[in-house]
């Protein structure tokens, strides 16, 4: 119904002003042909116009390589051409670009924000025309565009040079003092904080990338400017675009105005570190430390891709420490194995909503945990940029329906408060878009999202990027955070570290097992198998400890065996500690359980033994430690 309505409206308004001149077919919906003050036109309506009537307007060379076009016409965008190919971006043809627009926008009912599509020529005139019209641009997408006319067609091809004099108005002489180069002109874009994708082949001899867009995104950047770019190697002006036009579909559709209704991020402190690093030094590391969402291939690879669009010069070295199961207690222990080991961090993104949730840590542990590696990781290198992230799952839904935010994501904003670092709730975000029809929870994938759903994981990341890289300029300096004289809670593990297996005294019965895996068909973790464990499997079997710090635990994979434990420290009666989990009868687990978070800051004993009590569910009286854990 709402497609026939549009196709009516659109019928009406053309055949009242006397502009139709055929109704036929382009990738399978109506396409309309027509004339606005004398110059050809083209809308073509997709089936199912998506919420906000969004449109992408190409000045030049309509249907030439329209991957992007036919992506974004399934996806409920208009497509629409206005033939300004020949006219160079001059002013007279601005201004009928402008009418144009103001047609399209309030007779037809397209978005006021319109997304500029421009090959070669064709970007010449959507970046001079954008120039003029900031307010009216969602994002722009130029592809081996033309920035410079010096460059081409320059004076050393006569009839376009002299066509271009022509269009203009100027003489050879005058264009010695030309203002009408893109290059020079984009300062009104950066003030306005239009985001800019371009594709460009780096062996173009038409349009040569170094003269061109390389020299927009230089200035762009240097005005602190949002833009991305990807790069052919070895391909020539054309072909245009890519085979697979999802990096810039995917870039044009989260800078939609409805699609940014529903971002939810917190702007805390500063990124200058990591993008002055990134473009200034044009060497990187970047860190992600969360569960089985960040070791998945999904978000994490996806911004590893669009941080290489947004820098193409520079050399990154990805640390990519994502253990499924594990929350912010087995991370902040982790964090100096499996992340600062590596060599300096520039960025860091961290997450566990999920797990410290569903594994049932409680709001002191949530804190002491997150605290744990964001005041470590800081500690470590103060001029770290830091990344907090939320993800959703199942028992957020209901909340978020609810207007209310989960614990867990408090809590660990709470952190995020206190070291003014920037985060992300894409709980709010994902619970909203469902709340309201976009999709549904089976459609974005669960838990551990589809393609679809990490998109929206990606998106909400990049738009924070665009936010806070606003402004930002490579000439500035790198500045050291601040970090707060006292933590949240002295007992935080932000001290965190392993200690050696070998440094326990096997006593009886525990075992070192070098390359470890249970022989049986039972599902393990990476990093849990084919590593060296301490091993026991028949109660009384003890081993001793000593340690110095303020918290002693273990790295433990419980499974369909494990046991109960009885431990004691510097001589106290014994605990017994079951750890048996409601996962161990299908999965080993990587689990850490803290024996003593409160200790004294000095020297300790542990003495830890296998119990004769055995839990119903479990198989055995096992116990396979990969580490022991230790807050100094």
């Amino acid at each position: 119904m709402k497609k026939l309505i549009n196709l009516l409206v659109f019928i009406l308004i053309v055949s009242l002003n006397g502009w139709a001149q055929e109704v036929t077919e382009w990738n399978g919906c109506d396409r309309y042909d027509f004339q606005f003050k004398g110059r050809d036109a083209i809308v073509v309506v997709p089936k199912h116009a998506a919420k906000g009537n969004p449109w992408i307007w190409r000045p030049a060379f309509f249907n030439a390589f329209p991957s992007v076009d036919k992506a974004l016409l399934e996806k409920g965008f208009h497509v629409v051409y206005y033939d300004v190919t020949h006219c160079y971006g001059n002013p007279r043809a601005v201004a009928l670009g402008t009418d144009f627009y103001n047609y399209m926008k309030d007779s037809y009912g397209l978005s006021s924000k319109v997304t500029l599509e421009g090959f070669s020529r064709g970007g010449l005139y959507a970046l001079n025309w954008a120039a003029k019209n900031t307010d009216k641009i969602a994002c722009i997408y130029i592809d081996a565009p033309v920035c410079n006319v010096f460059s081409w067609p320059g004076r050393k091809n006569a009839e376009l040079w002299n066509d271009l004099l022509k269009e203009w108005d100027l003489t050879d002489e005058e264009m010695n003092s030309f203002k009408g180069n893109p290059i020079d002109n984009l300062e009104p874009l950066a003030k306005a904080g239009i985001p800019i994708i371009s594709v460009c082949g780096d062996a173009d001899k038409v349009v040569p990338f170094k003269e061109n867009m390389d020299v927009v995104r230089s200035r762009y950047l240097a005005l602190g400017g949002p833009v991305e770019v990807i790069i052919k190697p070895g391909v020539d002006h054309h072909p245009h675009s890519l085979e697979n036009p999802e990096p810039v579909v995917n870039f044009i559709l989260r800078h939609q105005p409805e699609y940014e209704k529903y971002l939810h991020y917190n702007v805390r402190g500063s990124l200058q570190n990591s993008f002055v690093k990134f473009e200034k030094e044009r060497k990187a590391r970047v860190a992600f430390l969360g569960g089985s969402i960040t070791e998945m291939n999904g978000w994490k690879n996806m911004i590893e891709k669009q941080l290489q669009q947004r820098f193409p010069y520079t050399d990154f070295e990805f640390v990519e420490a994502g253990i499924g199961s594990t929350g912010t207690t087995p991370g902040s222990f982790r964090l100096q194995n499996d992340v600062l080991s590596k060599g300096k961090i520039d960025l860091l993104f961290v997450e566990a909503a999920v797990n410290d949730h569903t594994n049932y840590f409680t709001p002191l542990e949530q804190v002491r945990g997150m605290e744990g590696e964001v005041r470590h990781a800081l500690l470590s290198n103060p001029e770290m940029d830091i990344v907090m992230l939320h993800f959703i799952y199942d028992p957020f839904i209901p909340m978020v329906a609810k207007k209310q935010q989960p614990d867990v994501v408090l809590n660990h904003e709470r952190v995020a408060n206190h070291y003014l670092i920037p985060s992300v709730n894409l709980v709010q975000e994902i619970g909203e878009r469902m709340q309201d029809g976009e999709f549904t929870w089976e459609q974005f994938g669960g838990t551990h999202p589809l393609p679809f759903g990490h998109k929206f994981y990606a998106a909400a990341i990049n738009h924070l990027f665009d936010t806070m890289w606003k402004g930002i300029t490579p000439d500035m300096p790198v500045v050291a955070h601040e970090i707060p004289a006292q933590p949240l809670d002295a007992y935080s593990y932000f001290a965190g570290d392993f200690i050696d297996l070998k440094e326990a005294k096997l006593d009886k019965g525990w075992k070192y097992v070098p390359s470890w895996r249970a022989d049986n068909t039972y599902e393990k973790r990476k990093g849990f198998v084919d590593v060296p464990m301490l091993e026991a499997t028949r109660p009384g079997d003890k081993l001793t400890l000593g340690f110095t710090g303020k918290a002693i635990g273990i790295f433990c994979t419980p499974g369909p065996t494990a046991g109960i434990l009885e431990y004691s420290i510097d001589g106290a009666p014994f605990k017994k500690l079951d750890t048996f989990t409601e996962w161990s009868k299908y999965l080993y687990i990587p689990w850490v359980y803290m024996l003593e978070t409160e200790l004294d800051d000095t020297t300790h004993k542990l003495v830890l033994r296998i119990s004769k009590d055995k839990n119903p569910a479990s198989l055995g009286t096992e116990c396979q430690i990969r580490n022991f854990v230790v807050n100094r």
